[in-house]
């Protein structure tokens, strides 16, 4: 199952940075939560890797219930998660990226947050294979950009800090080498490492911004300008805002567990 591509609500064009404004409906948002959504957030892929390692030494009902508790779905999710859960599986979904290593999986404790990109992975393109590297703002205030476009952990800075600094690019190439080694899609690591160690510039940035407010092309038009000017040759920009219904992202974790649990009853 794959997400909603949504209703176009604007667009602005730029050579080097683009801006896409998309609209889903409740019917849209709903579904998604209830299945790629959720999928991800507890990543059922995982669970499924782990289950396989450990059923073998598995013998005794005490051990049974160990495993259980193990890959239990956590039992509470932050609204943000959820956002950027959301931007993960439409760009997974609508860009031709894979995000393979879910940000979970390297979480030392529950809750707590891990520095760098927010997403890292790969995206095709006309060129085949490349680096992508993506941030997410979720945001529900009626502010024309938000808040969390701003600041020091700002989306704008978070681009521009991926855009123009090649040691943080060196180090997310590096964070994907060591997780690619065995992986199915190491050889496609191969192809985008290749173009990178060529150019350090050719790059896929995605920034996302996932709204529940009315929308405006105000949330992006001044990035878009300013990512674009400054662009280095081969690197690609690409803004996005998903505006969800009015309302919806305020208990967006509570929403995806109780679509988690009732797809299950």
């Amino acid at each position: 199952m794959t997400v909603a591509l949504g209703q176009v609500v604007y667009s602005i064009p730029d050579p080097r940075c683009t801006g896409l404004g998309l609209k889903w409906s409740a019917k849209e948002l709903d579904a998604a939560l209830g299945g790629p959504v959720a999928a991800l957030l507890f990543d059922d892929d995982g669970k499924a890797d782990i289950e396989d390692i450990l059923l073998g030494i598995v013998e005794t009902g005490f051990e049974q219930d160990g495993l259980r508790r193990i890959l239990a779905d956590q039992e509470s999710i932050e609204d943000w998660r959820v956002g950027e859960a959301i931007a993960e599986t439409w760009l997974t979904d609508h860009r031709d990226c894979r995000f393979p290593w879910p940000a979970g999986r390297d979480q030392r404790k529950r809750r707590s947050s891990l520095p760098g990109a927010d997403l890292v992975g790969l995206r095709v393109d006309a060129e085949g294979d490349c680096l992508a590297f993506g941030e997410v703002k979720t945001a529900s205030e009626a502010k024309y950009p938000p808040g969390a476009m701003y600041g020091r952990t700002g989306l704008k800075q978070q681009l521009e800090d991926l855009r123009d600094s090649t040691p943080i690019r060196d180090d997310l190439l590096k964070y994907l080498a060591h997780r690619a080694n065995g992986a199915a899609w190491m050889p496609r690591f191969r192809r985008a490492a290749k173009r990178y160690l060529t150019n350090n510039s050719d790059v896929w940035l995605l920034g996302v911004l996932v709204r529940d407010v009315q929308p405006r092309k105000n949330d992006l038009r001044a990035r878009v300008e300013s990512l674009g000017r400054d662009c280095p040759n081969g690197t690609k920009i690409e803004l996005l805002a998903l505006y969800l219904p009015a309302g919806r992202i305020r208990g967006l974790g509570d929403a995806t567990i109780a679509a988690r649990t009732g797809a299950a009853s």
